[in-house]
């Protein structure tokens, strides 16, 4: 099989979650990593608007990077746009994020599980229909989180967080019921694990943060192997060499010195890119 085009996409840098467990689980492949910087936070878009900002800004990335698969490493647009997004381009496989209730359902003794997440994806239907489905044996904390994702965008920036916003965001994930408490901590939101160093260290007890990276990886070797026809006897034309992932910017902004380094450590260089539309007036 050729080497395959992997390209993960973000709001902004809680994909290189993602992006991390992916490039475990196949080193070879040729990535590109898009952060979406320039419409980050997706919070605050209106549903419609995010639509169209997604598919319009997907439609630069494929048209740049002809990827074979496209992960969209982030809970919101997965749950808004990914119909779209296989509507407008039918041949190209896409693999999303959705927040991990079943296995925490799964594994949780107490049977007492938390979902933190943006505002908005607690507020999605989709959000409570995999509640009902998987954990209606359980007691289930949804926790909207203002500013956790802003929170890792600034420490993956270099700046100092303190650990008293963190301690205040997770703080209504622990729950207590007589001799039960919360053991299963669900982060739906991709930014978050960039954080697990801290939530583990700032938890008034031990809890599993259950980070859906690794299962999103899997459903990218799966789909990939389902892939016949990436099959062939020879590389095809216009592979790059081989090297360093690429990592894009739709803000067009070139990452700080401290930003930078950290890309390096995930294997990714950053590449120019043209500022690409915040939303349709901008695009007229």
């Amino acid at each position: 099989m050729q080497t395959p085009r992997i390209l993960v996409f973000d709001s902004g840098l809680g994909g290189l979650t993602v992006f991390r467990e992916i490039a475990k689980a196949i080193p070879d492949a040729d990535f590109a990593y898009a952060a979406d910087d320039a419409g980050f936070p997706y919070g605050a878009w209106a549903a419609d608007n995010l639509v169209w900002r997604v598919v319009a800004v997907m439609r630069r990335l494929v048209a740049e990077t002809s990827p074979d698969l496209a992960v969209i490493a982030c809970n919101t647009a997965s749950t808004l746009v990914l119909p779209h997004l296989r509507a407008a381009f039918p041949h190209l496989p896409f693999v999303g994020t959705v927040p991990a209730i079943k296995p925490a359902a799964e594994r949780s003794r107490s049977k007492m599980i938390s979902v933190l997440a943006t505002p908005g994806t607690v507020a999605r239907d989709y959000t409570r229909d995999l509640i009902a489905a998987f954990a209606a044996h359980c007691s289930v904390r949804l926790v909207g989180s203002e500013n956790l994702a802003r929170l890792a965008e600034d420490f993956m920036h270099g700046a100092a967080v303190a650990d008293e916003a963190i301690a205040r965001e997770i703080a209504p994930c622990f729950v207590r019921d007589a001799d039960a408490r919360t053991d299963k901590v669900v982060l739906a939101c991709t930014h978050y694990p960039l954080l697990l160093a801290q939530f583990e260290r700032l938890a008034p007890w031990p809890v599993e943060w259950i980070d859906p990276a690794p299962a999103i990886a899997r459903r990218v070797v799966q789909v990939l192997g389902d892939r016949t026809d990436l099959a062939c006897s020879g590389a095809r034309r216009d592979v790059r060499p081989k090297g360093p992932g690429h990592a894009i910017f739709t803000s067009g902004a070139r990452p700080a010195p401290a930003l930078a380094r950290i890309l390096h450590t995930f294997g990714l260089n950053a590449v120019d890119c043209a500022p690409m539309p915040v939303d349709r007036q901008a695009a007229r």
